[in-house]
């Protein structure tokens, strides 16, 4: 859905198949951007960023991996420059294909007030009544974040968004 919002903003589509994803390319900026969306099951995600990655004039230095966390908060971003996956299967599987921990990433909290029983199920459900009403504000943050990183770098980027829920931010 971010990368939805970002071809919006940026006037892209987001059709071209390559590398099992649909991809687009545009400008933030004065940057030019490459934007992707792995068409695999979560879990093989790491296989189709690896290609993308190993493709002419791009660099794992300039990626910058969107996923949704269930261990963090609904609403709150975090923005990070390595890491681990954190048990997240989709950065668990990119950080196996890369062989590396050392790439951005955006997680985007998508927790629950409450325990999950089923976090495979949880995640594949519809957002609640709650939820649904934070969403675009949720998503419009991180794809200021994800912009803020393009434009001012990382380290501005993250003392402007690692603070608080999208829910309350820059109010």
């Amino acid at each position: 859905m971010v990368i939805d919002l970002l071809a919006e903003r940026m006037n892209v589509p987001v059709k071209r198949s390559e590398c099992r994803s649909l991809s687009g390319r545009g400008r933030i900026g004065e940057t030019v951007v490459e934007l992707a969306k792995p068409q695999t099951f979560m879990n093989l995600s790491g296989e189709a960023v690896k290609c993308l990655a190993a493709g002419e004039n791009r660099s794992v230095d300039n990626l910058i991996v969107i996923s949704d966390d269930l261990a963090i908060p609904y609403g709150t971003l975090r923005l990070r420059g390595k890491g681990s996956h954190g048990g997240q299967n989709g950065l668990r599987s990119i950080i196996d294909n890369l062989r590396t921990q050392e790439f951005k990433r955006l997680r985007i909290g998508i927790g629950p007030e409450h325990p999950v029983a089923d976090a495979s199920r949880f995640v594949l459900e519809r957002f609640s009544s709650s939820e649904e009403m934070l969403l675009g504000k949720m998503l419009a943050s991180a794809a200021d974040a994800v912009e803020d990183v393009i434009l001012k770098g990382l380290d501005a980027a993250m003392a402007k968004w690692n603070t608080s829920p999208a829910s309350t931010e820059n109010e």
